[in-house]
């Protein structure tokens, strides 16, 4: 029996108006998936189509700034790489609150935990499903996690899966993933900020303490193994004429190095890139789209970067792809441009270019746009109750492969999806 209170809270629920999209989460660090979301929640709250985040752990670092961009934000309180029964009930219950239109996941144990939760909040047949997958190889860390595995046995339960690379997509379609259909929506970048930070190059280096003429390699990524912190300080052992700029969360626990600042995690990315003359990244594992990479592009810099996930699509011809773990490509690509000036400005002028054409952040929310119309998901918000899937239009979507001998060639980041 329904007691009156309860009578009360359902009847408040059923005239909230539902919303167009919930985003799941692992948590909300500072990590390159939590603030492309913050970016993209932020851009669909100003088109008037404010979404819910889920958090499966915590806030974070960034709950905070998503709430003051307008976005809703949920906690579960579930323990890192550990869901719980608990957790899933509660992930039902925001499912059944708030009637998404469309719950789109990021990162593996989101996809598992939101797929249970919709299966428990008796929603299903109403609210479309939207994986979301953001690595690529996994081979230095969780190609066989539990959430992967999980992810295997309920791929099939999606409508539909994106991947922010090709490489991370066919990744996932050889470990066994099946779901009904698949594209690629490569990562966007707004490049006003890093325009507009351009002029406070001098004004930065005062501040950190950098000559005129020192050549600066910022790797902007945080602490963590996939990003093998230890290759960029290897290399810049290597090439002492060189100062590098360690900035993430975590990064000022960086052992201490002679021609290495570290910053941890900094709000003013633009500014900082704007100080730099060449954008590292040495992830050894896991990357599918570096925002490292398209960010230091963005600014106008050359790229050193391994040839990890999407890095040799997303650089072309404006930087250096080096094996990963290797210190001494890193050490060598670095001294190359630190001694060719001309060479920085011409790729660094064709990396801008190149962002500007290809990768921009209105190109990358327009395509989100068009996939939950795709699956019939996106509509205006007094209409998201109504919604069904759109039969017939498959344009950009691709539909996976039943066996990896038949998996389609997937378009590579930057072509049309």
């Amino acid at each position: 029996m329904v007691s009156s209170f309860g009578r009360i809270v359902e009847a408040l629920v059923r005239d909230r108006p539902p919303v167009p999209v919930m985003h799941v989460i692992t948590g909300l660090g500072a990590g390159g998936a939590e603030t492309f979301l913050l970016r993209l929640g932020r851009a669909q709250a100003e088109a008037g189509r404010a979404p819910v985040v889920v958090s499966l752990t915590d806030e974070g670092v960034l709950g905070r700034e998503m709430r003051a961009a307008g976005l809703t934000v949920e906690t579960l309180g579930m323990r890192r790489g550990r869901p719980s029964a608990g957790g899933l009930l509660r992930m039902a219950r925001a499912i059944r609150r708030h009637r998404p239109a469309v719950v789109q996941t990021w990162l593996h144990h989101a996809d598992v935990a939101a797929t249970l939760g919709l299966l428990l909040s008796g929603r299903r047949s109403d609210t479309r499903l939207v994986w979301g997958i953001r690595c690529s190889d996994m081979s230095g860390g969780n190609g066989h996690s539990l959430a992967v595995r999980l992810g295997r046995i309920l791929s099939a339960e999606a409508d539909h899966l994106v991947a922010n690379s090709a490489a991370g997509l066919d990744l996932h379609l050889r470990l066994g993933y099946r779901p009904p259909a698949t594209s690629v929506i490569p990562n966007g970048i707004d490049v006003r900020p890093f325009r507009a930070a351009a002029a406070e190059r001098e004004a930065v280096r005062r501040e950190l303490g950098i000559a005129a003429d020192t050549l600066v390699a910022v790797l902007p990524a945080r602490l963590h193994p996939r990003k093998d912190h230890w290759t960029f300080a290897a290399a810049l052992a290597q090439a002492p004429g060189i100062v590098g700029l360690a900035i993430g969360e975590g990064t000022e626990r960086l052992p201490d190095r002679p021609n290495m600042i570290r910053l941890g995690y900094r709000p003013d990315v633009p500014r900082l890139l704007a100080a730099s003359d060449i954008v590292v990244s040495t992830s050894a594992y896991g990357e599918g789209f570096s925002n490292a990479v398209a960010e230091g592009m963005a600014a106008g810099l050359p790229v050193v970067a391994t040839d990890v996930g999407d890095a040799r699509a997303i650089l072309a011809e404006t930087g250096f792809v080096v094996p990963p773990r290797d210190p001494g490509a890193v050490a060598n690509a670095m001294r190359t441009l630190a001694a060719r000036p001309w060479l920085r400005e011409r790729m660094g002028a064709a990396a801008a270019a190149r962002i500007a054409e290809h990768f921009t952040f209105e190109r990358c929310v327009t395509r989100f746009r068009s996939l939950y119309d795709e699956v019939g998901a996106y509509v205006t918000p007094h209409e998201v109750g109504q919604c069904r899937t759109v039969a017939g239009s498959t344009a950009g979507v691709r539909v996976a492969a039943r066996s990896p001998a038949e998996a389609p060639t997937m378009e590579r980041a930057g072509s049309s999806v």
